[in-house]
């Protein structure tokens, strides 16, 4: 980007430099005068009603004594996203919130942001609960077991964990780096270190199961006889994959404990789906070590498929490890990563691009995450815009995910990667695209209940927060959208 140019990618940085500005205890006339700009003109630019230009970036990651990357990309763009949906909820409708309402919430008070997030959550899942218990009721099933009673959802508990920490662990790098240097000293009996270093450091025998046996399993292990057994229906990536997770689970578990711990994760089906999760992590930190794996990436421009074969993993490992280059100082592109299978449902999800992913239900149709289900294993590249204007570059390739041999059932699902426009000409993917031509570019929502988007053909459902009729003799891209839509409307996103 040329000197002097605008970070245009993130609409919403005004207000983090508010923030930042106020935690360091400063007015914006004190701050404007270090910028060199009018305390007026840095008003408008806390309110993002200016953007920030090149210059005034670097200026202001020095002031702050912050990464370029660390201010440039929107973390609160998640939570706002999150908490958009939240209150589109026709509970909240008398209220008559407003855009401008929630970002000051979210700037300002992000904790009482996710609070409110958390007791949402707890209302859907008592909501759901007390459904189920009356359906149960009505079958005269007398199970009494029934669990009525709202918790959050214990995948969207470790989620938000992975999302506060940037999906990033120094003590994790630490212990792979720590494992890794025992795997090179100890004397190999085999052509597999890592079953080797289960074996001498364990004490766990690493058994490939009969072709029969293996169906329905990946990995088990049993802790008593200390027996790790294998499925040889699947591929070498994921069997080293899960040696790697099960050195994890055993070397690491301490300090996953720890973390944990600290994150608050309570115990029960939440702790082991972070004991899980941080074992995964620690397996692509072993797997794919963090410097040399970041050098590569920048050598070949975050090329996916050259990756997986210099590591030795798949595609989703390795889209996945490219999202946790985020060590301060020495950080990669900042990504967001979703998986979603082909009825839409999100299974994984993480941004640090500024692009927000939701929390409950399905994403924008118009993402090419969904669209790459129409051409499997190929790797779809897509320019895009939110209505609010931030640009983001995304790509996506189907997965197949399942045993190896004939009859064995597998599942299909969507990988999806992607970045602010501001990083789009670091990534392969990007060359023969017109990065600068928006008339070419994709135009996207977050998901139709909060998008502005009225002349979207793909719309399912009309936005909570606009005021709109149906003209039963009109017929327009949707039934919600018709020529001659009239542009005065209450936002959640601007003025009433």
């Amino acid at each position: 980007m040329a000197k002097g140019a605008t970070a245009g990618g993130n609409p919403k940085l005004g207000a983090k430099i508010r923030r930042l500005r106020r935690d360091q205890g400063k007015t914006q006339a004190q701050l404007a005068d270090q910028l060199g700009v009018s305390a007026s003109y840095l008003n408008l630019i806390e309110h993002n009603h200016r953007k920030v230009t090149v210059d005034m970036l670097l200026k202001l990651s020095e002031l702050f004594q912050l990464d370029l990357k660390d201010l440039a990309e929107g973390d609160e763009s998640q939570l706002m996203a999150d908490l958009m949906a939240v209150l589109s909820d026709d509970l909240f409708e008398e209220l008559d919130l407003t855009n401008t309402d929630v970002r000051e919430l979210v700037s300002t008070s992000p904790n009482a942001a996710k609070a409110l997030l958390m007791l949402h959550d707890t209302y859907r899942k008592s909501l759901d609960d007390a459904r189920g218990l009356a359906f149960q009721l009505s079958e005269e099933t007398g199970d009494e077991s029934f669990p009525l009673g709202g918790t959050v959802a214990p995948a969207d508990m470790v989620s938000d964990f992975l999302q506060n920490h940037s999906n990033y662990f120094q003590d994790l790098e630490d212990e792979a780096d720590r494992v890794r240097r025992e795997i090179g000293i100890i004397e190999t009996q085999s052509n597999d270190s890592l079953v080797d270093y289960l074996k001498t450091a364990h004490g766990v025998t690493v058994q490939t199961v009969s072709h029969e046996a293996g169906e329905g399993f990946q990995r088990r292990y049993d802790p008593a006889q200390k027996l790790l057994q294998l499925s040889p229906r699947v591929d070498h990536a994921r069997r080293n994959f899960q040696l790697a997770h099960q050195i994890g689970l055993l070397s690491a578990a301490p300090v996953i404990d720890m973390l944990l711990t600290e994150g608050r994760i309570r115990e029960g089906d939440v702790r082991n789906l972070g004991r899980v999760a941080l074992a995964n992590y620690f397996a692509a930190a072993l797997l794919m070590p963090y410097q040399a794996f970041l050098d590569s990436a920048r050598a070949v421009r975050y090329d996916i498929e050259l990756l997986q074969h210099q590591y030795g993993v798949s595609f989703e490992q390795t889209a996945q490890r490219l999202t946790s280059l985020n060590k301060p100082g020495n950080k990669g592109i900042p990504l967001h990563f979703l998986r979603v299978d082909i009825a839409g449902n999100i299974s994984k999800r993480f941004s640090l691009s500024g692009l927000p992913i939701p929390r409950h239900g399905g994403a924008c149709s118009r993402w090419n995450v969904y669209s790459a289900f129409m051409n499997p294993g190929v790797i779809q590249a897509q320019m895009s815009y939110l209505p609010d204007g931030a640009g983001f570059f995304c790509i996506a390739r189907t997965v197949r995910k399942g045993g190896i041999g004939f009859g064995v059932q597998s599942s299909v699902f969507s990988i999806g990667l992607g970045c602010s426009a501001l990083y789009a000409g670091e990534m392969i993917y990007s060359d023969g695209i017109d990065l600068d031509n928006r008339d070419r570019a994709f135009g996207i929502g977050v998901h139709c209940r909060i998008c502005d988007r009225m002349d979207c053909g793909q719309r399912a459902s009309p936005p909570v927060h606009q005021r709109f009729r149906v003209d039963e003799n009109v017929r327009g891209l949707s039934p919600y959208a018709y020529a001659g839509w009239p542009h005065h409307h209450r936002e959640l996103g601007g003025t009433r």
